[in-house]
């Protein structure tokens, strides 16, 4: 959350000459309401199963860069989708994350406690992120430019 996934997806979409599709708008357009809506209106179980079908819609109909919500990676089907593509895991600390949103914008999983409840959802997911990961790219203290360098440099492509 925060990471500059948006951000940083749509600047290398840019320097490869590829589309770009982001599975948080993708589903925002489909149900006609914020993703905070459907966690507070449906649950997060309904909102992951919504969330499942979006990326295997992305992965599958797109062929440029796909950028994908933070719990994506914690259904075992879209980690076995992600395995035959290029993924990269933007990452950052606490402290990192309180710089770019202050922990304090609509964040249905950050509701109470942020920076204790953003820690737990790092130590369950980074081992996930880190699994699927073609690269890791640190963001701490970087330019969304200098990140999208970076990936494109530890995925060894070259822009167009």
């Amino acid at each position: 959350m925060g990471v500059g996934k948006s951000t940083v997806g749509r600047l290398l979409a840019e320097r490869l000459g590829v589309g770009y599709r982001d599975t948080d708008e993708d589903i925002v357009a489909a149900q006609g309401r914020a993703i905070a809506e459907i966690f507070v209106d449906e649950g997060e179980a309904a909102f992951r199963a919504i969330e499942k079908a979006a990326v295997r819609a992305a992965l599958t109909e797109h062929e440029g860069v796909v950028a994908l919500g933070g719990g994506a990676v914690m259904d075992a089907d879209t980690r076995a989708l992600l395995a035959g593509h290029q993924v990269v895991y933007l990452s950052m600390d606490v402290e990192e994350a309180v710089k770019r949103t202050g922990l304090n914008v609509a964040r249905p999983l950050l509701a109470v406690n942020p920076r204790k409840q953003w820690r737990e959802l790092m130590e369950a997911r980074r081992h996930l992120y880190e699994e699927v990961a073609t690269a890791v790219v640190a963001t701490d203290g970087r330019t969304p430019e200098e990140v999208t360098q970076a990936a494109l440099d530890a995925l060894e492509l070259k822009q167009v």
